[in-house]
């Protein structure tokens, strides 16, 4: 069936490229995906797909939802994900080489991560695993999740998950440090957890001919930062990284007035998740031991601490990704391969086990390969019949095999 994916693929490239300029052109914010929604719900409709809303909570807006196609047939369950959110960054008119294929119509809006090309991907697999309905036996649950670049609806879309008796989840990810066709899917770890930094030092204001009268929070937060540094090389785990980026150190607005409070917020990034958690208390023990001996004290931020899981995949469904790989794609496979970025989609493994793919898009002579969240991040469209490949032969072997 190899060649026959392949066949399809092709047969629907160029559509899967307006689908992607589409959303390229539209993008809308975390939580605020409401055109998007739309635009696909009437793609699932078309197709005879059933729709379902994710619930609102108290930090999701209920944009996400899933789509259901069902065989008719006993069999396995399994699900297709992407993200449908942008970003709030100002999209450059040209990309590493040349003026852009494509360019956001909307100001300060742009897909600067891929999402416009994972939306088109799993438009484009939803429509070839339903011309091949008729070989599959099982459901297939596509999953539209609102607001991945903030976390904020991973939560509840897990939850609408549960119950459902899925045996299987896959998503993959543009990655612009891979080149374009190159596919990696390692077992184990392949993205970090993420901490999430945000307290602040709280002192007190004065003038700033006194600073005696004054409990200044610059000078705390500097000597918390300094210390920071210390316990990082003396008691984080050298086996175990934990990377500590400090993003923010916003205090004070006049020159001649001591502040209330200096700010201080970034990301610990770990893949061992007990080690990250500890690192974290660390990080804001030392804080808080830190801040009295300059008369301060720490408020932490209603959005601090734990925030999402590291990515690690399912071993025997890795396999199986990495197996269909070279036999669509001899010599594209690429092994041993780590991202220190972080992705909600390792949620989905409190639901079934799951699987997450690598897909290049780095083309030097196109000019894509900038880093991602990058107002220069573009991605080569001929990476995308790569991933409509994997995704649809992943979908297609979970439904035709018995193991």
């Amino acid at each position: 069936m190899t060649q026959g994916i392949l066949e399809l693929v092709e047969h629907y490239e160029e559509k899967t490229r307006e689908l992607r300029r589409y959303f390229h052109q539209h993008p809308e914010l975390s939580s605020k995906e409401i055109q998007t929604g739309t635009f696909i719900k009437e793609k699932c409709h078309a197709l005879g797909l059933t729709v379902e809303e994710v619930p609102a909570d108290q930090r999701s807006k209920g944009t996400g939802f899933i789509a259901t196609l069902d065989t008719g047939r006993p069999g396995k369950i399994i699900a297709l994900r992407t993200d449908i959110d942008a970003l709030p960054v100002q999209e450059n008119a040209y990309n590493l080489a040349q003026k852009r294929t494509v360019i956001s119509q909307t100001d300060g809006v742009m897909h600067a991560c891929g999402h416009d090309g994972h939306m088109a991907i799993l438009l484009t697999t939803m429509q070839i695993l339903h011309d091949l309905k008729d070989q599959l036996s099982g459901k297939i649950i596509f999953i539209f999740e609102e607001a991945e670049e903030t976390a904020n609806s991973i939560h509840a879309m897990v939850d609408f998950l549960q119950g459902r008796g899925i045996d299987a989840i896959y998503g993959n990810h543009l990655a612009a440090f891979l080149d374009t066709g190159l596919i990696a899917c390692d077992p184990g770890q392949i993205m970090t957890g993420i901490d999430m930094i945000n307290f602040d030092v709280v002192g007190q204001g004065g003038h700033g001919s006194r600073p005696d009268l004054a409990r200044n929070p610059i000078y705390a937060g500097v000597d918390i930062l300094n210390s920071i540094s210390v316990v990082w090389n003396n008691q984080i785990d050298i086996e175990k990284t934990v990377t500590l980026g400090i993003t923010q150190f916003n205090a004070g607005s006049q020159d001649n007035v001591f502040p209330d409070r200096a700010h201080i917020a970034g990301t610990l990034r770990f893949f061992d998740e007990a080690e990250g958690r500890r690192a974290y208390d660390l990080l804001m023990d030392t804080a808080r031991r830190v801040a009295p001996v300059h008369g301060c004290r720490i408020e932490e931020g209603e959005v601090a601490g734990f925030d999402t899981l590291p990515v690690v995949n399912d071993e025997g469904l890795a396999l199986k990704v990495q197996s269909q790989a070279e036999e669509l794609f001899p010599g594209h496979l690429v092994h041993d391969l780590k991202w220190y970025a972080s992705e909600t989609f390792a949620h989905y493994s409190l639901v079934a086990p799951s699987v997450f793919s690598f897909v290049g898009i780095r083309n030097k002579e196109f000019g894509s390969g900038a880093e991602h969240h990058n107002e220069y991040f573009d991605l080569d469209e001929a990476a995308l019949k790569y991933a409509v490949a994997l995704m649809t032969s992943f979908a297609y072997h979970e439904l035709t095999s018995d193991d």
